[in-house]
């Protein structure tokens, strides 16, 4: 059984990873040429200010008392540039962004997971293409665009990584230390010759990168004070710092500057999804080479935030983020990014229309070399006659592109010369979209091919080691060994045809996984012959019926991870199921405890969304309920022994002063943040040790199903009221209840079987070794018992206030941990709150395979297949077109249940050991069987 698990683990992660591969892989090629204008640029250096999480409405709104929020910027926008919204793309995170901005194209999705601090490819930038950068701003961003260059031409200044604190007392100072630093940085250059020439030449790159509105906005969210307050201090620091280079190069208009922001952040302080709030970020740009603003009467956009803003009369121009690289190369007059993606914005330029004309035919030309050489790449592993060329731009029409854009320049025809470009770019883009998803369809083919051989090879094992089929057919044929010579066959077919093509490795596990998997299916051959037949007996009015049962159930689960309230809608079915079976009339009491907290589950997945609303008062609240609960539960054992042991009533009064412990740490840094004192030591210590005891005191009790689990829910609730924000902190102790109760109603419904198994829940005992012989042959139920228990765990994820997007966390949940950013160890800590649910979800279900004397494997594979079908769902699902928004939730949706899946293989041994496994302090015998 463990090979077995190992290989389903192994199996599910070539699925998980399977997505990046198919729709989500790195667009970078190299081999090309440098592409860049031959005539002289407007200015001689660019200063480029990027405010980290700026939302653009947040930049151009007017303030509480009808003030512009940036007045400076306001100013330049109505008298000496040009703004626009700079559109974002999923993943909305700062490596992505800045990558965007300033190397021109966008990274594959999973780039997110690859760290702030190195690159995980080398890229081309404009930062590289400079004569010389200067850069000041976090350690994690200036790092990615200097480590790995040659030469000695960037130079970065950074504050320690320390400084970016959530819990400071004012985080405006990560962006004062910039602007002083920059001040510094040039009153020095007078004073030194060297520098001072250095400065003086042409073709540099200032990088101011602007992190305080950014934390500000994970420490207090967008609405806060604090947040807008910070963009003032943004808006006064470039006033300063513009006033200062203007002054030191004394007025000589070569200087261009551009502000803008990697990413936005939704109202909960969170980014990383496609919703609007973090996609539309502000672009600003003036001085030389950009135009000045323009009046109009009119502007059509499908947005109503012109008059919001007050910017009716002054055109807007909208960009994507990846056509800020090419508009910055442009200005100073460096080659064009290689790897760049983005559509230069002539709109922006105030240049002759020569210029601007052979700035459009140079990013066209950078363009169309990306696609040669991905053309290139592609058709050098392609058999000849298995290449298909893409046909909207062969050789021959690129040559007549290129030609006619060339002779309209020399004609002076600038707009047509222009109009041929930006068509050439448009067909470069689509070819290189084409080469870059070439395999999708052969590779998603193989993907499936997987999925359903491993769903059928589950579903057939359950089948097997039940002898479901037992009776329809007593010959057993020889294997064949036409067989396995076949699927040999097919294998080193497979394995040739992809290594003449020189396919990457993970090709050959995509195309060869589903060969060994269909062969174990194909082995079964009589086990399938004899389970069709033994179908063929049900009437099929019946068959239809159970069909559609579970296809419902099915998309039930599937539609929850769209609208929550789907779960709200099953819960409420719950409920209901007592009265269709005899439940309700042989146990009432049970009955009436099951609907009654199904219902009041059902609530929660009306909530709004975790976070939003930030509650102390509510994670008080369920601290005290947990204690009250814990007081009835430890008289209650006091009452029924006949000596309660010392060490468990020391055990349950340890765990109970550990809630007592979270609560006190939960109010006291609450209060202590929002007096910006900080992080107290004390709590920071006090909560890192409750969630490592969190792990080890269940295993101190004593192994009864009722004391076991209810340890685990005390061990449990200490850590997840330290991860709590607000109404989420009720829900554990409510989900706990119900599955108390699902353990007794699991119990109860075997008995209607007439099972002959009559031993009270409160008696069992969670055992290591259970007699092989004493499981019981499998029943339709069963399906339902597995069904139940991916609804709960699918519960277990919404009902604590989640919704199916990786931007739906919030930070403050790990507030009583640490304040100070650090990516890994706070998504780690918001995991292990996710999961906490789930361990108790898991840990009722061994409960639930001990009273009703089912095979853990048979159960468990059942849940594997009902998870499976829904991820096979959502990866036919998954879209990388459409609006941001679209393409972030289906990737989100897809992630997460491949991720549930994968979980489930740990938390089932995770659930074993914290229910079997005994831990003595004491060398005294045990009590108790294992």
């Amino acid at each position: 059984m463990l090979l077995f698990f190992i290989l389903g683990l192994l199996v599910h992660f070539v699925f998980f990873g399977s997505i990046f591969d198919i729709y989500f892989t790195s667009p970078l090629v190299h081999g090309m040429t440098p592409q860049f204008t031959p005539l002289p640029p407007p200015a001689k250096r660019l200063v480029l200010f990027v405010a980290d999480g700026l939302r653009a409405d947040t930049l151009y709104e007017f303030d509480e008392n009808g003030n512009p929020r940036a007045p400076f910027i306001r100013n330049i926008i109505m008298h000496e540039g040009s703004w626009g919204i700079s559109h974002t793309r999923v993943p909305t995170e700062s490596r992505p962004g800045h990558v965007a901005l300033i190397a021109g194209f966008y990274e594959d999705v999973s780039a997110v997971a690859k760290g702030w601090k190195e690159n995980p490819v080398g890229f081309d930038s404009l930062i590289n293409e400079s004569k010389y950068t200067w850069s000041w701003g976090s350690p994690d961003i200036l790092t990615m665009f200097a480590k790995g260059v040659g030469g000695d031409h960037i130079y970065t200044y950074s504050y320690d990584a320390e400084s970016e604190d959530f819990g400071a007392s004012d985080v405006t100072k990560l962006d004062t230390w910039v602007f002083d630093n920059v001040k510094e940085f040039f009153h020095a250059a007078r004073n030194n010759q060297s520098l001072f020439s250095k400065v003086n030449e042409e073709k540099i790159v200032f990088f101011l990168h602007l992190l305080g509105i950014d934390t500000n906005g994970h420490a207090h969210r967008p609405t806060s004070r604090e947040y807008k307050d910070n963009v003032k201090v943004v808006d006064d620091g470039i006033k300063e710092i513009v006033s200062m280079l203007e002054h030191f190069y004394g007025n000589d208009g070569k200087t261009a500057f551009i502000f803008t922001s990697d990413h936005g952040m939704t109202d909960w302080g969170f980014h990383g999804a496609g919703h609007p709030s973090e996609t539309l970020t502000p672009f600003v740009s003036w001085g030389a080479g950009i135009k000045y603003p323009q009046k109009v009467s009119a502007q059509k956009f499908d947005d109503a935030f012109l008059k919001e803003w007050k910017l009716e009369n002054w055109k807007r121009q909208d960009i994507h983020q990846a056509d800020v690289a090419p508009l910055m190369a442009s200005l100073i007059g460096v080659p064009f990014p290689l790897n760049s993606v983005g559509i230069l914005p002539i709109d922006y330029l105030n240049n002759t229309d020569l210029f601007k004309a052979e700035s459009m035919f140079t990013n066209a030309m950078q363009i169309l070399e990306q696609f040669k050489v991905k053309m290139t790449q592609k058709k050098e592993v392609t058999l000849p006659f298995f290449f298909t060329p893409f046909k909207l731009l062969s050789e021959s029409k690129q040559l007549n592109i290129v030609r006619k854009a060339r002779s309209s320049i020399k004609q002076r025809k600038y707009d047509e010369a222009v109009s041929l470009c930006k068509e050439l770019i448009h067909l470069a883009l689509k070819g290189l979209s084409y080469y870059h998803t070439y395999d999708r369809f052969f590779l998603g083919i193989n993907v499936v091919l997987g999925f359903v051989g491993w769903t059928s090879y589950a579903s057939l094992l359950i089948i097997k080691s039940h002898s479901i089929t037992r009776g329809v057919s007593k010959e057993v044929k020889k294997p064949s060994h036409l067989l396995p010579c076949s699927f040999i066959a097919i294998s080193v077919l497979v394995a040739f045809f992809l290594l003449i093509q020189d396919c990457p490795w993970t090709y050959y596990v995509y195309c060869l996984l589903p060969v060994p998997i269909w062969y174990a299916v194909l082995r079964e051959f009589q086990v399938i012959q004899d389970f069709v037949l033994s179908l063929l007996t049900f009437p099929p009015s019946q068959l239809v019926g159970y069909l559609f049962i579970f296809t419902l159930g099915i998309e039930v689960l599937v539609l929850s991870f769209f609208y929550r309230y789907m779960l709200t809608a099953g819960l409420i079915a719950f409920a209901c199921w007592p009265f269709i079976t005899q439940l309700w009339t042989r146990a009432k009491s049970i009955s009436l405890s099951w609907i009654f907290f199904s219902l009041l589950l059902a609530v929660f997945p009306l909530m709004p969304v975790v976070g939003r609303k930030p509650d102390i008062f509510l994670v008080m609240g369920a601290g005290l309920l947990v204690l009250l609960l814990s007081l009835c539960v430890v008289t209650s054992l006091i009452k029924r022994k006949d000596r309660f042991i010392n060490e468990e009533l020391l055990l349950h009064l340890f765990q109970m002063l550990s809630i007592v412990l979270s609560m006190w740490v939960v109010y006291t840094t609450h209060d202590s943040l929002l007096k910006k004192k900080g992080l107290p030591l004390l709590n920071q210590i006090i909560s890192w040790i409750t969630l490592a005891s969190s792990f080890v005191l269940p295993l101190l009790s004593p192994t009864s199903l009722f004391e076991r689990l209810f340890s685990i829910l005390l061990s449990s609730m200490s850590p997840y009221l330290l991860l709590s924000t607000g109404y989420e902190a009720l829900f554990p102790l409510v989900l706990s209840c119900l599955m108390f109760v699902w353990i007794r109603v699991e119990q109860e419904t075997l008995q209607q079987l007439s099972v002959s198994y009559k031993q009270k829940a409160t008696s069992l005992q969670f055992t290591y070794s259970p007699d092989i012989t004493q499981f019981r042959q499998l029943y339709l139920d069963d399906i339902r018992r597995a069904f139940f228990l991916v609804f709960f765990l699918v519960t277990a994820f919404f009902g604590t206030g989640n919704i199916a997007s990786v931007n739906s966390f919030d930070l403050a949940s790990v507030y009583c941990f640490l304040t100070v950013f650090s990516p890994f160890m706070m998504g780690a800590l918001m995991m292990w709150k996710i999961l906490i649910p789930f361990v108790l979800v898991m840990c009722a279900f061994e409960a639930v395979q001990l009273t009703t004397q089912l095979s853990s494997k048979s159960l468990f594979l059942m849940v594997l297949i009902i998870s499976d079908i829904m991820a096979l769902h959502f990866f036919f699902l998954v879209k990388d077109y459409g609006s941001w928004l679209d393409i972030g939730t289906s990737i989100s949706h897809y992630v997460i249940v491949m991720s549930m899946t994968i979980v489930l293989v740990f938390l089932n041994g995770l659930a074993h050991l914290l229910t079997t496994k005994k831990l003595r302090l004491c060398g005294k015998p045990k009590s108790h069987l294992i």
